[in-house]
């Protein structure tokens, strides 16, 4: 149904476009097939008037014009539908012009190209490299994840999803019914932002962890969707990263190299293990466990029974 409708949007406004005198309604009914097919001419006047406001919506000036003898006719000129010429300086083509090519791995690379060969018909010349003075570094961003795309339109589409998500501390993964908000890219991971249904909050997942197909759900949003969302806040808060306290573990040696690149102080303890003070953030205890028995946690309590509780959770399967 919406392709039907989205054909007979197009040929109603090419029909206005291509015209150059008013065409009546009764003009318009013969010239686009899905107006034939109007039961009655009260159907056909009510599909007519909502076509005509949603084209209007979408931006075409439709002008209503009265005939000598009364009749109505409708026409949209070509100079008022016309977009004004694009003008770039070299700093913004070359800006939307890398912006083209990060894309290159992405299956968004098709409409990317497309973009490039129409920025350069702006005002990007065609000898001209976006990122000449830097051209031994190659921009891109990778999207190995198949639930890129999917998740990627029912952000677009305003469309809830059900997905299987393994969370860190997991051995199976579970359901999750979410209204995605926003993707981001962050260290060379996605992560997706939305509203999770069953817990009823906010949530971030990240793409990797997603198992199986993303369904989509054809019901409606139920929360709002924040102006802003924060994906790679609170990603970092998760990593420590804007953490304003430490945490005391111990780390068998030669292992946990991550932990290591965090660590404000390294003490070696011998037997095999070293003692280690890392950034305390929100999500720490999931990340301590992927660790397994390299890591014991020493303090803060808290963080201990954390990391304890997660670990008999994975163990009890």
């Amino acid at each position: 149904m919406a392709i039907a409708k989205a054909e007979r949007l197009m040929n109603l406004a090419l029909c206005l476009l291509g015209t150059r005198r008013p065409l009546s309604k009764r003009e318009l009914r013969e010239s686009v097939e899905a107006y034939l097919e109007a039961g009655s001419d009260d159907s056909f006047n009510r599909m007519f008037e909502r076509d005509k406001d949603d084209l209007r919506e979408l931006g075409l000036v439709i002008e209503t014009v009265e005939s000598l003898d009364g009749e109505i006719g409708y026409l949209a000129r070509r100079d008022s539908n016309r977009l004004p010429p694009i003008t770039l300086d070299a700093e913004e083509a070359a800006a939307l012009g890398l912006a083209a090519k990060v894309w290159q791995q992405a299956r968004l690379a098709g409409a990317a190209s497309g973009a490039l060969q129409k920025l350069r018909a702006a005002g990007l010349p065609e000898d001209v490299d976006p990122y000449e003075a830097h051209s031994a570094l190659e921009p891109r961003i990778p999207v190995h994840e198949a639930a890129f795309e999917p998740l990627m339109l029912a952000c677009r589409d305003r469309r809830p999803v059900l997905f299987d998500y393994r969370k860190a501390n997991a051995v199976q993964p579970e359901p999750r019914h979410v209204e995605p908000w926003a993707l981001e890219c962050w260290r060379g991971h996605w992560y997706l932002a939305g509203f999770d249904r069953d817990r009823g909050a906010e949530r971030v997942f990240r793409l990797s962890r997603i198992t199986g197909k993303v369904r989509s759900r054809g019901s409606r949003f139920t929360a709002p969707v924040p102006d802003v969302v924060t994906v790679r806040e609170t990603v970092a808060s998760w990593a420590g990263e804007t953490a304003d306290r430490s945490a005391l573990i111990r780390l068998r040696a030669g292992a946990g190299y991550p932990l290591r690149a965090k660590a404000g102080r390294v003490q070696e303890l011998g037997d095999g293990w070293d003692e280690l003070e890392i950034p305390y953030g929100h999500g720490l205890d999931a990340w301590l466990v992927e660790f397994g028995p390299d890591v014991v946690v020493l303090e803060p309590a808290e963080l201990r029974a954390d990391v304890v509780d997660r670990l008999r959770a994975v163990a009890k399967g």
